[in-house]
């Protein structure tokens, strides 16, 4: 699964590692340690634009957690930040936005907990910074939907709300023992594929989403503090060798 992930790279280079040609340099976002459910991220994807032509490459801020088009109310955001790559193609949460509306999430790596047994048999949680092994950007698979507040009239700015969701995948084996699910992260050689909003055909959609083989991430274990979303530095990526049991410099 993808609970939490860090995203600090600045909006000019996911500009130009992505090939996004539309982005508004007033919907930015600080960088980030800790992105947590409801958040939200940046996110990039392919879309018409008003009044028609060709599809545009575009660098968006959404919401993590999917509100399918059909929900009486967002409140279920919190529930669908992950959607299974398995069955996101017949899931009526997920699969009109499967259809054609796809996205790609840049993080610089997610967080996973691995549950240990504890003194007493009291299990106790270990997380873990994952990341690629040569340090470049993640581009996670997502889907992103619209959704319509009725209680505002369409031209009001809160009326509409666009939100996303990863999709996740078996893990592999070295991260396996630490929780058997993880994001499915894609090689840039499937971007154009994924994010073409005129591809349709859902095997072939299926097909692009195999991750890279085995190898390319890292885990190390770090601190605590990243459990508690109000901790947002880049000392929450710290080898857990290198923290101090009363070490301030987490919060």
């Amino acid at each position: 699964m993808c609970g939490r992930f860090a995203s600090t790279t600045a909006p000019q280079d996911l500009v130009e590692v992505f090939g996004v040609e539309q982005w508004d340099p007033t919907e930015t976002l600080a960088p980030s340690w800790n992105v947590a459910p409801t958040d939200p991220a940046f996110v990039v994807l392919d879309r018409v634009p008003k009044g028609g032509g060709a599809p545009v490459r575009q660098l968006r801020v959404l919401r993590w957690g999917l509100v399918p088009a059909w929900s009486k109310s967002p409140e279920s955001a919190v529930k669908m930040i992950n959607a299974r790559a398995d069955t996101v193609h017949e899931k009526p949460s997920y699969r009109q936005a499967f259809a054609s509306r796809r996205c790609l999430l840049p993080v610089d790596g997610y967080y996973e907990w691995e549950t240990i047994p504890g003194e007493k048999g009291k299990p106790r949680k270990q997380p873990y910074f994952v990341h690629r092994a040569d340090g470049t950007a993640l581009a996670l698979a997502g889907l992103y939907e619209f959704w319509r507040d009725r209680r505002l009239p369409a031209e009001h700015p809160d009326a509409w709300l666009v939100t996303c969701t990863v999709v996740t995948t078996d893990a592999e084996p070295a991260l396996a023992p630490i929780h058997h699910r993880m994001p499915l992260f894609l090689d840039p050689s499937a971007f154009d594929a994924w994010l073409d909003p005129a591809a349709a055909d859902p095997d072939e959609l299926r097909g692009l989403l195999v991750p890279p083989p085995p190898g390319a991430l890292l885990a190390r274990p770090i601190g605590p503090a990243v459990g508690n979303i109000r901790n947002n530095s880049p000392a929450l990526l710290r080898p857990l060798s290198e923290i101090e049991p009363d070490d301030s410099t987490l919060f």
